[in-house]
């Protein structure tokens, strides 16, 4: 059964990700009006992925456990959850938090950004890090999502 939840936070945590590539690209040579376009897009990240956050929560607790981990769980594929979905649990939890520090950095300390080079590539590079984690956890949902779909197809349940 496809859960509209699933989708829902997928998309919200992709496209939250994928603004924090174009927080970089907007780093890549700043002047006053990248500095101020990549806040405001690091704002509506941060948000994207706190959404995305708050849906994995409730998907988790009224379907995925209760229905989903127990089919995997008895399938010749039970390492999907106890490994990578017990990993992304635990990544993911750092995605709203990273992107806010993103977000008020860059709002807070936007001459210094002009004026630092070592303070706009490390921006950067949090901002690169944080699109792909979000890529990655696309990737493990994918394989979590292929796991539970080998297990019904042997007819574990």
């Amino acid at each position: 059964m496809i859960n509209f939840l699933v989708g829902l936070h997928a998309g919200l945590g992709e496209l939250g990700s994928i603004l924090f590539l174009w927080v970089a690209i907007e780093l890549f040579n700043p002047d006053s009006k990248r500095i101020n376009r990549s806040s405001k897009i690091a704002f509506i990240g941060f948000i994207l992925l706190l959404i995305s956050w708050l849906i994995a929560g409730i998907y988790y607790t009224t379907d995925y456990g209760a229905n989903i981990k127990p089919v995997i769980k008895e399938s010749s594929n039970a390492w999907a959850h106890s490994v990578i979905m017990e990993s992304k649990e635990h990544i993911f939890i750092i995605l709203p938090f990273l992107s806010l520090i993103v977000f008020l950095l860059l709002k807070n300390y936007q001459k210094e950004l002009l004026k630092d080079n070592k303070y706009r590539k490390s921006l950067v590079f949090l901002s690169i890090l944080i699109f792909l984690i979000g890529l990655s956890m696309a990737f493990l949902g994918y394989l979590i999502s292929s796991a539970y779909r080998a297990a019904l197809e042997v007819n574990v349940i």
